[in-house]
């Protein structure tokens, strides 16, 4: 069996600079390290927030890394820089817009301001890419809304087996 590969991207004009430290992205990891028995190797970079530089990274991810996951944080806001989703939806074949969806209705158990998020989901050939929110607090929730999906997704789409730890997250697979 093949090593995994996720993608982890985050998308942060301060943090690219040097201006501060990722915790966004170091959080995805946490998390999927909770998650993931199978074996698995982090893709991860910090870019700036550009829509062309987000595009080429989640291209050379999936086509030339052969991520089979990639999570991109940071730049799903409503201020003027914030063009993850544009980006995303830019590279997908197909568009998953349930996991946007169940991340803004986990996120507004915790604050109002949800319904300004703009996460999606897509696939690249055999690629699912989704876009999580920049807080770590959030992050954390997100993913463990839709990480049930994740692993019978993968399987669909690129015949990858994601194997879990049941103890800290149960996934959905149908018989």
């Amino acid at each position: 069996m093949n090593l995994i590969k996720i993608g982890i991207l985050t998308v942060s004009d301060r943090a690219s600079k040097g201006i501060y430290k990722d915790v966004s992205g170091k959080e995805i990891i946490n998390v999927l390290n909770e998650y993931i028995s199978s074996e698995w190797n982090a893709v991860y970079e910090i870019i700036p927030d550009e829509q062309n530089i987000i595009e080429q990274k989640l291209i050379m991810l999936s086509d030339k890394e052969s991520c089979c996951l990639i999570f991109t944080t940071g730049g799903t806001g409503p201020a003027p820089r914030d063009v993850t989703p544009e980006a995303t939806e830019r590279v997908c074949h197909k568009i998953l817009q349930g996991f946007g969806e169940l991340m803004r209705q986990e996120s507004l158990n915790y604050v109002p301001t949800a319904i300004l998020s703009r996460q999606t989901a897509g696939i690249r050939n055999k690629t699912l890419i989704v876009n999580l929110p920049g807080k770590p607090k959030s992050i954390r929730e997100c993913i463990q809304a839709v990480f049930p999906a994740i692993p019978y997704c993968l399987e669909l789409i690129g015949e990858y087996i994601l194997n879990t730890n049941e103890k800290n997250i149960k996934v959905f697979r149908p018989k």
